[in-house]
């Protein structure tokens, strides 16, 4: 059986046109950093192509080593800037940095995660190889929203997150945002972008 974690972990399922409070739990994912706007930036597609090439190597891997097959989980990003209005109303991309990530089973670890670059890179060119890292992400508790639309139409949405959602609560951000793509832009038109907006948040004393 192969197995699909985001119908199995609840925080990868967000409802539509409302926020929710959660509880994440501490996961684990393969990361490359960097800075820029990615559609721009020449890091940004060299830090997917590495995601990608670790993640199916793994997944491989995992099959045909342990006899535990998956589906490979979605590109994931962490974002953030000194000045938080440039992914609101200001929306400058150039000013943004980031971190795309993958998340990795917790049946596997840094060894099967050495071998899956090890053979990543002996098929390839893929330059951001060397920056990608395997580490744990803890965000207890977040708020989010599932946002079906253009990257750029998210604006709107995260300024109702951040200034009325959020201090409505009784609540105050912390961390750094977090998107979860779950349709792939390349196959999808983007009025039909599924993407998971989420923000870890922290009680307002």
């Amino acid at each position: 059986m192969k197995v699909d974690l985001k119908k199995q972990i609840p925080s990868y399922t967000a409802p539509r046109g409302r926020f929710e409070i959660i509880d994440v739990p501490s996961l684990r994912y393969l990361m490359v950093d960097g800075h820029g706007d990615p559609n721009a930036a020449r890091s940004y597609s060299e830090a997917v192509s590495a995601l990608y090439g670790v993640s199916y190597k793994l997944k491989f891997l995992s099959r045909n080593d342990l006899g535990r097959d998956y589906v490979v989980m979605p590109l994931e990003g962490l974002w953030w800037s000194d000045d938080m209005s440039t992914f609101t109303t200001a929306r400058d991309k150039s000013r943004w940095s980031w971190t795309m990530m993958i998340l990795v089973p917790e049946w596997l670890g840094p060894e099967q995660v050495e071998q899956a670059r090890d053979a990543a890179g002996a098929k390839g060119d893929l330059p951001a190889l060397d920056t990608l890292r395997l580490a744990s992400l803890e965000e207890g508790r977040c708020v989010q929203t599932l946002h079906v639309g253009s990257y750029d139409d998210e604006g709107p949405v995260l300024d109702a997150m951040h200034h009325d959602f959020i201090p409505g609560e009784g609540l105050r951000m912390r961390g750094v945002h977090h998107e979860i793509y779950l349709a792939d832009p390349r196959r999808s038109a983007p009025e039909k972008l599924r993407t998971i907006l989420r923000q870890p948040v922290e009680e307002d004393w």
